[in-house]
């Protein structure tokens, strides 16, 4: 099991690289390039940078439990962009939808070391998103199955999706996946991040 500490080199498993590799092939091919379906913007337009400036990270946790999810909230360093954990022993789709909500609320209420983080999930049981070329396979049957949890600063994740809305990102899209109500509740917390002054 790998530990959150952002700016550490880690060896990683075959495995590991593997998924690594997969997840920047899947980003290239279906996040990097313009999408009709987002006003001819890249699906993630901050993607490609990201993995070129190596500022994305990667943890993998095998064993059941939170700690690794919680410790790397308070372990943050701002040495990536965004931390991708890969959970080999996910709770269910339901179940981690709820712990998700609930734990970017006890973030946002101040129980951990910053309130400028926010979490979300990529569950192997979800819905195939039809506005993407969705060719990540999360069931390879050579690689166990396995959840995602993306962890990035709550302030630079909103400002991005403030700007994107201006320029009609979302206009296809925010009817569908529950778009909209997403943006909404994630500009409530943002909301209350910026009215509290906070810094960390």
């Amino acid at each position: 099991m790998a530990i959150c500490k952002q700016g550490q080199f880690i060896m990683y498993s075959e495995i590991e690289r593997k998924i690594i590799s997969d997840l920047q092939s899947w980003s290239k091919d279906a996040l990097e390039y313009p999408n009709e379906n987002y006003n001819n913007l890249p699906a993630c337009p901050y993607a490609k940078s990201a993995w070129k400036n190596d500022k994305v990270g990667f943890l993998f946790n095998y064993i059941e439990g939170q700690d690794l999810i919680y410790s790397c909230i308070n372990d943050w360093d701002d040495s990536k962009d965004v931390i991708i954990l890969i959970d080999f022993s996910p709770m269910d789709l339901d179940e981690m939808d709820i712990f998700l909500d609930d734990l970017n609320q006890d973030i946002s209420d101040g129980k951990y070391n910053t309130k400028d983080m926010y979490l979300m999930g990529f569950h192997p049981d979800d819905e195939s998103n039809e506005f993407l070329d969705d060719s990540l396979d999360m069931d390879d049957e050579d690689i166990p199955s396995y959840a995602m949890i993306f962890y990035q600063r709550l302030s630079k994740l909103q400002e991005a999706s403030d700007s994107l809305r201006v320029k009609g990102y979302y206009n296809l899209c925010e009817d569908y996946y529950n778009a909209e109500s997403l943006y909404k509740r994630r500009k409530s917390i943002y909301r209350r991040l910026k009215n509290g002054n906070e810094k960390s």
